[in-house]
């Protein structure tokens, strides 16, 4: 492994696999805790995190953080999914703090960085009806007024909104040049007059993404990060670590998946003996666990080089990774389901869940076809 872990990242690995069985270890305790799981991220359990310092384990100690690395971050991502601990919101939460990190102002970081050690969930949203992969097209505008901006337009497929204390609102700010000139990034605080937020079903449940609508929605200047107009260039350098943190939760549901489907072929017998033991299915494990040892070591790898060069894009990994992610996540996924049979279609087990988290993971935050368009524009194509 091109990682090797500290002492104290394998008991930091190991408290949240402790953490992951106490308080969610049954699928009857994950039920509770996610309104038969309709809800992806209970409040309770992300305040929990906050408490042990784990969702500020990367966020700089003046903040209230414990200053840890891009690899510890990513050890903790790992753990949630893999654990299937209902804080799916922390994904976008460390997304916005990278943003702050390293765009906002010593007020801005106080608030919102200090806020995610309490275990505040924050959102952030791009997309809109008529933009999704090519963002540089958004419309969503916000016009510049005497101490502030007023929104107004349509975002969609926001995840976490609902329970976020902030949602970093993509906007436009000046249509007269290029399209990816005029955007602006601004923060919009929960309940702000003006916004609304309107869940939108998915085969996750009613609120892991949603529309928000904006009408004449002011916020003061204290919300712009960084500069207006600028915004194309500071959601680029964010997109590369956007990638490498969802890479760090669909390694955990990989995992997971094939946890599972290792364990169901054990114990499952047909013709007098373990269906793993059968060749049809003992040679798909072994090549499920190829790959999921691939993934490991790529996400991993590419964490460290980030933590020893964090100054560099690595634009081309990020991809690899976001890309490597989801499709062995999904791969892995619909073979155990397949092989679980009936079982792994049915709502007593827990496949059915990871296969739709497998699915939509290659759609969202830049498609697989984007992610490869990226690769290939790197190697010179």
């Amino acid at each position: 492994m091109p990682v090797k872990f500290t002492s104290e990242q394998n008991a930091f690995r190991e408290a949240i696999s402790e953490f992951a069985e106490r308080e969610c270890g049954t699928m009857e305790q994950r039920h509770k805790l996610t309104a038969e799981g309709t809800e992806p991220t209970n409040m309770d359990i992300m305040r929990k995190l906050g408490e042990l310092g784990w969702t500020g384990v990367s966020v700089p100690e003046e903040y209230g953080g414990a200053g840890g690395t891009v690899v510890d971050q990513t050890i903790f991502l790992e753990g949630i999914a893999k654990g299937m601990i209902p804080a799916a919101g922390f994904g976008t939460t460390a997304i916005v703090q990278g943003a702050y990190e390293r765009h906002g102002t010593e007020e801005q970081k106080q608030n919102i960085l200090g806020g995610i050690c309490e275990g505040n969930v924050e959102a952030i949203v791009m997309s809109e009806p008529g933009a999704g992969s090519d963002v540089g097209s958004l419309t969503c505008k916000a016009d510049k007024v005497d101490g502030g901006y007023v929104i107004n337009g349509q975002k969609t497929w926001c995840s976490n909104a609902p329970i976020a204390s902030n949602i970093l609102t993509i906007v436009r700010t000046d249509n007269d040049g290029p399209k990816h000139e005029g955007i602006t990034m601004l923060g919009v605080p929960a309940g702000t007059e003006g916004m609304e937020i309107h869940p939108i079903p998915t085969l996750a449940g009613p609120h892991e993404v949603n529309d928000v609508f904006f009408t004449d929605c002011f916020v003061p200047d204290t919300s712009l990060l960084g500069e207006e107009g600028k915004g194309w260039m500071q959601l680029m350098t964010g997109l590369n670590s956007e990638r490498i943190i969802l890479s760090g939760m669909y390694l955990g549901i990989a995992q997971r998946a094939f946890d599972d489907t290792l364990s169901y072929v054990k114990e499952r017998e047909q013709f007098g003996k373990p269906i793993g033991t059968f060749q049809a299915l003992k040679h798909r494990i072994a090549d499920m666990a190829t790959e999921l040892e691939c993934l490991r070591l790529l996400i991993y790898d590419i964490a460290q080089a980030i933590d020893e060069d964090p100054n560099r894009v690595f634009a081309k990994e990020a991809s690899m990774a976001k890309l490597k992610s989801t499709e062995v996540a999904k791969q892995i996924s619909l073979e155990g389901m397949q092989m679980m049979g009936g079982y792994g279609y049915a709502l007593e087990y827990d496949m059915e869940k990871h296969v739709r988290a497998g699915l939509v993971g290659t759609i969202f935050a830049g498609t697989s076809e984007i992610q490869r368009e990226i690769i290939g524009a790197t190697l010179g194509l």
